[in-house]
């Protein structure tokens, strides 16, 4: 008798576990996609990317990987979503695109690929951000210290340009005086050595901080003048290419690791995709965005190569300057001897 009862509860001890392992390996996992912006394709090209990527995630693996999709910061604030991430185990099925404000944090030696006037042309961001020994290195380095992965440098919009609400700059002599909102402590020193003052401010704030006289100026490209409605507290705008505007796909590494082999490479090659079709529409956008921000009563100026040797001159030094307490030597040189081979590299094509 006790046998057969022995019996029994091992055969259905047996089934369930068969069970349950077989609608493990049939249950979708799903992702929790976050990134800043609103839900918005048309204005929002983050949110653009972010779509792009995970249809295709999804088609490739039949639904048995999908997203959710949090945009306006519905999982809290960037660094609180890269705690979230951070967390080990697989109950934390996060992906995020993040900002220089939130990977800083974690990896400064990202901050030598944003060094100011570093690259040349679109096509030699691109080579850098492909390609260049520095990033693979980056890559690794982010995946040994946070356990996450950094998938993608995603292109955000154009190179960055100054905006503020006092006077037209032309030289680095326009800015003595003015308040700027630096994202991050890069872009402070940035204006510091142009003899601004600069503060971090949110992006969620950036608004209101404008409008209130809280700083008088920022810089983004005209893709974000235009998403954050900059040109109703804004009157001028420089397009001084300071530095490439980029986010970065990252993922929880424990997720990541879950996937099969085939999964992972369906990720990788959809954020490749993904980021191609961002950069082609970005690219041709520009300089309508510019325009329309023209449209909307900014008057836009741009610098002479004479005035843009200037604001080189100066901003760039303190920049690297800055970076020099922050990283070691290593990676800011090879951050530009790699920038370096890609203006030569994109320039050769």
């Amino acid at each position: 008798m006790k046998r057969t009862v022995i019996g029994k509860i091992a055969l259905a001890c047996a089934l369930a576990l068969a069970l349950g392992l077989s609608g493990a390996a049939g249950a979708a996992t799903v992702v929790k996609m976050s990134h800043i912006g609103p839900a918005n394709v048309e204005n929002n090209v983050v949110h653009y990317f972010v779509k792009e990527f995970a249809s295709r995630v999804t088609e490739r693996t039949q639904g048995n990987i999908t997203f959710e999709l949090y945009p306006d910061e519905q999982l809290g604030s960037e660094e609180q979503r890269m705690e979230l991430m951070m967390k080990d185990g697989l109950n934390q099925p996060v992906a995020d695109v993040s900002s220089f404000a939130a990977m800083g944090t974690v990896l400064p030696e990202l901050y030598p690929s944003s060094v100011p006037f570093m690259f040349n042309s679109y096509e030699a961001a691109h080579v850098f951000f492909d390609e260049s020994e520095y990033w693979v290195n980056l890559k690794k380095l982010f995946r040994e210290r946070t356990g996450c992965v950094l998938i993608e440098a995603v292109e955000e919009g154009g190179f960055l340009a100054f905006t503020n609400s006092k006077r037209e700059i032309r030289s680095p002599a326009d800015f003595p005086g003015l308040k700027f909102r630096g994202m991050d402590e890069g872009q402070v020193a940035i204006f510091k050595a142009f003899g601004a003052s600069g503060t971090p401010i949110p992006w969620g704030e950036l608004y209101m901080a404008l409008k209130t006289g809280v700083v008088d100026g920022q810089m983004n490209p005209a893709f974000y003048v235009l998403l954050g409605s900059l040109t109703e507290v804004q009157k001028y705008m420089t397009l001084a290419n300071i530095q490439y505007s980029d986010q970065f796909l990252v993922m929880n590494g424990d997720l990541f690791d879950s996937f099969s082999d085939e999964e992972r490479a369906v990720i990788l090659e959809a954020a490749k995709e993904a980021n191609r079709l961002t950069r082609a529409r970005i690219e041709a956008e520009d300089s309508q965005q510019v325009e329309k921000c023209r449209q909307l009563g900014m008057q836009v100026y741009a610098p002479t190569p004479e005035e843009m040797e200037q604001f080189r001159g100066i901003g760039q030094p303190a920049y690297i300057e800055w970076l020099k307490s922050k990283v070691s030597a290593e990676w800011l040189e090879a951050a530009l001897r790699d920038a370096k081979a890609a203006n030569e590299k994109a320039s050769a094509k």
